[in-house]
């Protein structure tokens, strides 16, 4: 029998990764609602809150995104991202939320996204999120691992 608190959704979600509905200034529902959200450019604001729940400093954040922290630091007094940088803010949170609900576990989902992983010629998930070919081996060895195919 499953337990009530196992059907219960994950707190983690993108949007709550980036800040929720008071950054975002929505509440993206849908593939297409986020569309709509990042050709509008996300509030910088989101940078701060994504830095804070994957306890990334600036400089750490700024690489994962491959997006130069001055670049960031510009951003931030602009007040908006621009599109590519909101798509690529979203990715990585994608990416966590997948990790968490795999690992049912923020912490350790954190811990996995930063160590080498050896499905992954040795590379650090949080490295290869950057790019969408990337995240998708990251989530695809996510998947095998929630699977069983990699203890």
């Amino acid at each position: 029998m499953t337990s009530p608190a196992a059907l219960a959704v994950h707190p983690l979600s993108t949007d709550a990764l980036l800040g929720g509905s008071k950054v975002l200034r929505a509440r993206p529902g849908t593939a297409l609602e986020w569309v709509r959200l990042i050709r509008d450019g996300i509030s910088a604001a989101a940078i701060d809150a994504l830095a804070r729940a994957l306890k990334l400093t600036q400089s750490e954040l700024a690489h994962a995104l491959a997006i130069p922290e001055r670049t960031l630091a510009r951003r931030k007094k602009e007040g908006t991202l621009n599109s590519e940088e909101s798509a690529k803010l979203v990715r990585l949170a994608r990416v966590v939320e997948r990790a968490e609900e795999v690992f049912e576990d923020l912490d350790a989902a954190l811990d996995w996204l930063k160590s080498p992983n050896a499905a992954l010629a040795g590379a650090t998930p949080l490295s290869l999120i950057d790019t969408d070919i990337g995240a998708q081996s990251v989530t695809d060895t996510l998947g095998r691992i929630e699977h069983g195919v990699f203890a």
